[in-house]
């Protein structure tokens, strides 16, 4: 089998309501699209920031692409492309892309494909967001309708406000779900040490689940030291890159529950390799972002702890963008497409008016 073409697209929408978390306000979708065609009439599809994939075109034209591992490394080459930044994640999006045709061509659904450990995995519901308008018991009302949903956990946003106001936020949502449902923390690098160590400190009576980049993404020691600080486990990673940069934050920020992005590290091939380092440290891998593809990647590996899970509210159009919906178990789990690949695939025709040009 050889790859014969390249194509890629963007798309993006509005939000009904711009979101907003401890830094950044997100008034839009972006979804970038890969397509990898080959010889055999067999076509993977990737997602991810696609935006740098032709660079890398003639270099994958005429290769194998069930070869993962050698055409990783060579579009890799840290001197001249990759490391860290929107190189990988180009990487990352090809990496999807040639894992799905291989999937296909294996007949199996990615998830077995990869190990098949599982074939459901528990998931939070990612809210929680600051929003015009969101006062406490709208806060808690939102909690409240996940655990409707079905959700035996849910995660909520920290950092914007004050440590005081944020403070009584969490205890809002804890009172709203309960003693039993799992709360997670984000704050998406919001604090410096000194604040993250005291907010911690505010709300361990919470029981927080977890408490998400408190600090920037290289602070490892910073991580080590709230660690040290706290009773709340510290979870970060969505902005780390390959399974170099895991093994330092292993070694040095010593954090129990690693958000890694396949959609950002530099792909599956990647992923998995960061999944038995982890494994080999005991921690647990809980994957930041988009469900799709880390569905699959979760239920294929032993070290899984939990999915994210963004709901529609937060998601616009996450019914309609693919012609397959991640719907939830009655036990508050997800299960991967039971299909040859990875079974999330545009719904081109709908998706049509809201391509952008790159």
């Amino acid at each position: 089998m050889k790859i014969t073409a390249i194509e890629t697209a963007v798309y993006q929408w509005e939000r009904k309501i711009p979101i907003t978390n401890g830094l950044h306000t997100y008034p839009t979708h972006t979804l970038g699209l890969i397509k990898i065609k080959t010889d055999e009439g067999i076509e993977g599809i990737g997602y991810g920031k696609v935006q740098l994939v032709k660079q890398f075109e003639e270099q994958l034209l005429g290769e194998d692409p069930l070869c993962v591992e050698r055409i990783w490394h060579k579009l890799w080459i840290p001197k001249l492309v990759g490391r860290r930044g929107p190189t990988t994640n180009a990487i990352s999006s090809i990496d999807i892309a040639l894992w799905d045709i291989r999937a296909k061509a294996a007949g199996m659904p990615l998830y077995k494909l990869l190990g098949g450990a599982k074939d459901r995995i528990p998931v939070y519901i990612a809210g929680g967001y600051y929003q015009e308008g969101k006062d406490l018991p709208a806060l808690a009302q939102e909690m409240k309708d996940y655990i409707a949903m079905g959700a035996t956990a849910v995660k909520m946003k920290v950092g914007a406000k004050s440590i005081s106001e944020d403070a009584k936020r969490v205890e809002a949502v804890r009172k709203a779900v309960g003693d039993e449902i799992k709360v997670m923390v984000d704050a998406n690098c919001a604090y410096n040490l000194h604040e993250a160590i005291m907010f911690a400190k505010r709300i361990e009576e919470y029981s927080p689940y977890w408490f998400e980049e408190p600090v920037q993404p290289d602070d490892y020691d910073g991580f080590r030291r709230i660690g040290e600080a706290t009773s709340i486990p510290v979870a970060t990673g969505e902005n780390e890159y390959t399974r170099f940069g895991f093994r330092d934050l292993l070694n040095q920020g010593q954090v129990p529950i690693l958000n890694a992005d396949a959609f950002v590290l530099g792909g599956i091939t990647e992923f998995m390799k960061v999944a038995a380092l982890a494994q080999a440290h005991n921690r647990m891998i809980a994957p930041h972002g988009d469900q799709t593809i880390h569905v699959h990647l979760q239920c294929a590996i032993q070290n899984s702890l939990i999915l994210e899970y963004y709901p529609e509210r937060f998601y616009d159009l996450k019914d309609t963008v693919y012609t397959y919906s991640l719907g939830l178990n009655s036990d508050g789990t997800v299960s991967p497409p039971a299909v040859p690949g990875h079974g999330f695939y545009p719904n081109e025709d709908f998706l049509k008016p809201y391509r952008i040009d790159i």
